[in-house]
């Protein structure tokens, strides 16, 4: 939808105390150099729009880290016990993640209730990154550092306030219902709007060189070139088996269920799992075909290098440097990346 608004600074907050009437607004903040998402609840919050994605994933909203799906296993999807989300200054990197989740829990024969329900009811309002950190690395493959699809309102930083794009009827109908808010965007402000994206974009190409990053359009059969090279144990030796870089992953989805029961009800719970994890491919009767740990680190790479590509047509990374930060072993996924490429 090409409809443009602005948002002055001082009806910011005023609209999000709007939107909270109907959704648990979370947006992000900042604390030292780190940004988090944080629960808005009142109008002297301050919010980092601009900059560059918070530390946590944004399925993090959508598939909890652990969550009740079942009581006495009636097969029936628990009711939510909260008002959908608005999500706030969800950047381009994080989107594409819906790409993967959205294929895994949404878009097959079998449909996850819990997911769906998360995705039909919240508000996603995207912003443009600002900056890039020293891990951004999201135009290696595709993806500008401005939000261009799956959001319902996306905010662009200009002086003064912000250019307000509409991405869904949802989201026109935000600002048709807060029409006070919002004045017309003028040429002038999308102006203000393309240079500060070029700016950003600039940054981001600036990792990409320095850190000899390669592109997408190199990485097909990378990994097959590369099945049964040296590479998977020299990058695996520092790995700790924390399952850090799959948690933090916004395209990782992998989950396991386990029963807990006390003296009135049985429940069966869901938590995250990693594929970094030895327990992760064991089958009942203890055999394993990734026991070794240079296996599992391979199957990561693999997933998303390989799988998602022929099964999906796109790469389940978005570029968002997070597992960089995430891993305590150091292995990073721009460098592996880059010997795959050279190696092939």
């Amino acid at each position: 939808m090409d409809k443009f608004f602005v948002l002055k600074n001082g009806d910011f907050n005023t609209f999000l105390n709007k939107i909270s009437l109907e959704y648990e607004v979370f947006f992000p903040v900042k604390k030292g150099r780190q940004r988090f998402f944080k629960k808005f609840k009142d109008s002297t919050a301050q919010a980092i729009v601009g900059e560059v994605r918070p530390f946590e994933p944004l399925k993090a909203f959508f598939s909890r880290a652990r969550e009740w799906v079942a009581e006495n296993f009636s097969g029936d999807a628990p009711p939510a016990n909260h008002k959908p989300y608005a999500i706030v200054g969800v950047k381009a990197c994080d989107l594409k993640g819906f790409l993967i989740q959205d294929f895994v829990f949404k878009n097959k024969d079998y449909n996850d209730p819990f997911y769906i329900r998360n995705r039909d009811k919240n508000l996603i309002i995207g912003s443009d990154c600002t900056c890039a950190i020293d891990v951004c690395f999201c135009l290696a493959l595709g993806i500008q550092p401005y939000p261009e699809r799956d959001f319902d309102l996306n905010l662009s930083t200009i002086p003064g306030g912000y250019i307000v794009q509409v991405g869904t009827n949802k989201g026109e109908a935000l600002i048709n219902q807060n029409a006070s808010l919002f004045g017309e965007a003028t040429a002038a402000h999308l102006k203000a709007r393309d240079d500060q994206r070029t700016q950003t974009v600039l940054a981001v190409k600036d990792n990409i060189n320095k850190y000899q990053i390669p592109t997408q359009d190199k990485f097909k059969g990378i990994i097959e070139r590369n099945f049964n090279g040296k590479i998977w144990e020299e990058e695996s030796r520092t790995c700790v088996e924390c399952g850090a870089c799959t948690n933090i992953c916004p395209t990782c989805h992998c989950f396991f269920l386990y029963d807990q029961k006390d003296e009135k009800q049985m429940a069966r719970m869901r938590v995250w799992d990693s594929c970094m994890i030895k327990d992760y491919a064991r089958v009942a009767g203890g055999g394993n075909p990734r026991k070794k740990l240079w296996m599992r680190l391979r199957n990561r790479f693999e997933k998303k290098f390989d799988f998602f590509p022929k099964l999906n047509n796109v790469y389940a990374c978005t570029g968002c440097g997070r597992c960089v930060i995430a891993c305590p072993a150091k292995i990073d996924i721009r460098k592996v990346l880059r010997r795959l490429v050279n190696n092939a």
